[in-house]
């Protein structure tokens, strides 16, 4: 098919990628500005234009694709659909009625659960036991329109919002490539979605990864594995910032204050929490790599008692 893909950060260009390897027509692709990355403060390319140069696609960077003369821009080029993957801006009507077959979206949640910006990474925050991928036909709301096909995903005991996003990407890839051969041959369904049921999530930001002990073990163990790679959970000892990426959850007697170091083994940190005990298995303190608790606790002296977070 004659498609625009719009899209931006690496969910995308997996699924760009499928589209030409499947031997779809990708006219022109659409993607956020580059940005500022770093501490040399260099341009950095969205993963979605990485993707599109390296096959010689024509690329725009709309600030707005709501703007007229981009709008007309794409009614000149006259797909037959727009594909829309995770693309971080919402389509106006305008330019929802320009392709004949529509414009389709590729969802990483089973709708009507997880509207919004972040599925992925709360699907694991809450706790949910699978998820998957919605691929669906767009309307000028957040992600109401109806649906074309779901498929769904197990969420491992020990899955990481990368590991899950990696994963997404690939069945989301496949998925949208299922429809469109629908859409094509005129056997895609419109299977509305039932507003009653749904949720929305907010954008994640880096606040959210600031851990408070007061919770269980148990949320914040899901809290850490949800925000890794990005933008990761964190705590302060002594003044600065230590990010924790693997923990388990622990039943335990101990009387203490969440946040305190209960116990200190060989290979763990053990820490309370407002219900368990949260053992600390690889960590990285700030200006240091990330490391294993043992390898840790050979080059820092940690005792019993300590209490992490702000004091």
């Amino acid at each position: 098919m004659k498609l625009i893909f719009m899209g931006t950060p690496d969910f995308a260009a997996v699924i760009l990628k499928k589209m030409i390897e499947v031997g779809h027509e990708v006219i022109a692709v659409v993607t956020q500005p580059d940005k500022v990355k770093g501490r040399g403060k260099e341009m950095s390319f969205p993963p979605v234009k990485e993707v599109a140069l390296e096959h010689n696609l024509k690329v725009y960077q709309p600030t707005k694709v709501r703007e007229p003369d981009f709008v007309q821009k794409i009614r000149e080029m006259q797909p037959e659909v727009i594909v829309v993957a995770a693309f971080g801006q919402l389509l106006p009507k305008e330019l929802l009625d320009i392709p004949p077959y529509g414009c389709i979206n590729v969802h990483g949640s089973l709708l009507p659960k997880y509207r919004g910006a972040a599925p992925i990474q709360y699907s694991i925050i809450d706790g949910e036991k699978e998820t998957g991928i919605t691929i669906m036909y767009m309307d000028v709301k957040l992600d109401t329109g109806d649906m074309i096909l779901q498929k769904s995903l197990t969420i491992a005991p020990d899955e990481t919002g990368g590991s899950l996003h990696d994963r997404m990407a690939v069945l989301g890839a496949d998925l949208l490539a299922e429809a469109l051969d629908q859409i094509k041959e005129g056997t895609a369904k419109r299977i509305p979605q039932d507003d009653s049921k749904a949720t929305y999530v907010k954008i994640i930001d880096k606040s959210m990864g600031n851990i408070d002990f007061s919770l269980s073990a148990e949320q914040i163990e899901r809290l850490i594995r949800g925000l890794n790679p990005w933008p990761s959970a964190f705590t302060h000892l002594d003044g600065k910032t230590l990010k924790l990426w693997v923990a388990q959850v622990e039943d335990t007697d101990v009387k203490a204050e969440p946040g305190e170091v209960i116990e200190i083994r060989k290979d763990a940190i053990v820490v309370m929490t407002g219900k368990g005990a949260l053992i600390l298995k690889e960590l990285q303190l700030e200006g240091k790599k990330r490391m294993s608790a043992d390898a840790f606790l050979r080059g820092y002296s940690l005792s019993k008692g300590t209490k992490l977070g702000r004091n």
